[in-house]
């Protein structure tokens, strides 16, 4: 039985406003009102409000995120690995050039630790609420493939101002960019989720990590 027309608007409109809310209101409150000191209690809770969207989502299964339509192409993965370690080293050397591989010397086990678990605690929550539930769940909302990279970018950017950084929000942006790519024109969640992986772990090995840790955030108000 189909849904009258009555109905499917109803629901759009729900859909709209969980969208709105999701990634643009919470964001914004976050950055704006919430203690540094609270920002990854609150990070857990919206992770774990995201992957029971996701899992409620009609049509979605699990099993999809593994069976990629596309194979991974490692000449992508080289080449991304590239860009972002050029440009991240550049950011490096004209922002806080005294603080460049900071981690890796002066606490290489710690470092050993962050590149084991940032996969599984970080990039994977990340991709799962902002790549698999943005373009799933929300589908129907969003514009064309193109204009859909580019806002699901913007949005996972602006998931980041609450470090109020210029630095996190530009890489964010294009970072999620290649992700978002990743994910949606090659369908392949496998890949979105290396090249962000590699992209925290580049990140952190050459000191780019101060300006993504809630303890060295500073508002402008």
């Amino acid at each position: 039985m189909q849904d009258s027309p009555a109905a499917r608007r109803s629901s759009v409109g729900k859909l709209r406003a969980e969208f709105v809310t999701f990634y643009i209101v919470a964001p914004v409150l976050m950055a704006v009102a919430l203690p540094p000191a609270w920002m990854f209690p609150a990070l857990l809770t919206i992770t774990f409000l995201g992957v029971s969207l996701l899992h409620a989502t009609r049509g979605f299964r699990w099993r999809d995120l593994v069976r990629p339509a596309a194979p991974l192409n490692w000449r992508v993965v080289a080449i991304f690995t590239a860009i972002t370690l050029a440009v991240s080293a550049t950011v490096m050397m004209a922002t806080a050039p005294d603080r460049f591989f900071a981690l890796a010397h002066q606490r290489p086990l710690f470092l050993l630790l962050i590149a084991l678990l940032y996969p599984v605690l970080s990039a994977l929550p990340q991709e799962l609420v902002f790549r698999a539930l943005f373009f799933r769940r929300y589908g129907a909302l969003l514009p064309g493939p193109v204009p859909a990279i580019v806002l699901n970018a913007a949005l996972f950017s602006l998931a980041h101002l609450m470090y109020w950084s210029w630095i996190v929000a530009a890489m964010t942006f294009f970072g999620g960019l290649a992700f978002a790519w990743a994910y949606e024109a090659r369908r392949n969640f496998v890949l979105a989720l290396l090249l962000h992986s590699i992209a925290g772990w580049i990140i952190f090995a050459l000191g780019l990590g101060i300006f993504f840790y809630s303890g060295n955030v500073t508002r402008p108000f």
